[in-house]
């Protein structure tokens, strides 16, 4: 049998395999879409993830865009207007009204399941609004996933997201910040003596998910990453619930006293709400509180179940 009858035939019996394997792959290539199309701005769609998009080695300064390029970065005032975001199952959030000016401290709290989460989330457009408006310093923003990005915004999130390779990797993530930077960050987020008990120091390598770290330190970690980015308006949800008292309240003052301008946090643990300028009480996707600490514990029943619940955490 000659070479060339011998390939051939090893060719054609290979074909079924290959077949096989790309009907096998198309199911999941399409779950993947799906789940990158959620991620999209409103309006956009599932084309858009195989647009091309030129990635610029020496940035320049960018020609002027759409308004909200063009909108001053520090902000004035970023409002919420009747935001509204419905689950399947007919949870959300609904006709929420949000203020949030430059210098100040709101918490957002309520019980597990109130919208909290939701909230922060559509407000930072990483989920698509049923109804409402955003605005910074007066004007719309159509797309606020596009606009409320580092430095203008940063987002801690509810569930930290590291990866297997060195703590200062997993805190710049690409960010060509410098060592300055750097420690003041972990020194915000009262990372500090921690790194310095690990051998390697920022070259530490945390594992998958930060497997090496405990769930403090991860949480901090988490926050680090946000701060070094040297947001105008810091996000941040539920960053303190595996942290001891002592460390908690480190972190809170460092970061009300010295941190962003504008604060937008996740929590109901004390140490926080009792720094907040404002509290907003969500109870099954509403507000039903808004206010100063003190006067939502003498006005708002559900403030004064969350505080005096043991435990009051999420």
């Amino acid at each position: 049998m000659g070479v060339g009858v011998i390939e051939t035939f090893s060719w054609l019996t290979a074909l079924p395999r290959t077949i096989g394997s790309i009907l096998y792959r198309l199911p999941r290539a399409d779950v993947s879409a799906e789940r990158l199309t959620s991620l999209l701005a409103p309006h956009q769609n599932t084309p858009d993830l195989t647009h091309p998009h030129p990635l610029p080695l020496h940035p320049t300064p960018a020609p002027d865009g759409p308004p909200t390029t063009r909108l001053p970065a520090a902000p004035t005032t970023l409002e919420v207007r009747g935001l509204s975001v419905r689950h399947p199952g007919g949870r959300g959030v609904h006709d929420v009204d949000l203020t949030l000016r430059r210098g100040t401290f709101t918490v957002v709290t309520g019980a597990v399941g109130a919208g909290k989460t939701t909230l922060v989330r559509a407000l930072l457009g990483l989920l698509p609004l049923d109804a409402g408006t955003i605005t910074w310093n007066g004007r719309p923003l159509p797309d606020p996933g596009a606009f409320l990005v580092p430095g203008r915004a940063a987002y801690a999130s509810q569930i930290p997201r590291l990866f297997s390779e060195t703590l200062r990797e997993n805190l710049l993530l690409g960010l060509p910040a410098g060592d300055e930077a750097l420690a003041r960050a972990l020194e915000l987020a009262a990372v500090e003596d921690d790194l310095a008990a690990m051998p390697d120091g920022l070259e530490t390598v945390v594992g998958p998910r930060g497997v090496r770290l405990s769930g403090g330190q991860v949480q901090r970690a988490t926050a680090a990453r946000a701060l070094v980015r040297a947001p105008d308006l810091l996000v941040v949800d539920d960053v303190s619930s595996a942290l001891d008292v002592g460390t908690e309240n480190l972190l809170w003052e460092r970061i009300a006293r010295h941190g962003p301008a504008t604060l937008l946090v996740v929590s109901s643990r004390r140490a926080a709400l009792e720094r907040a300028d404002q509290v907003v009480v969500l109870d099954r996707g509403q507000v039903v509180g808004r206010g100063p600490l003190e006067e939502l514990l003498r006005t708002c029943p559900e403030m004064r179940r969350l505080w005096n619940g043991e435990p009051i955490e999420e």
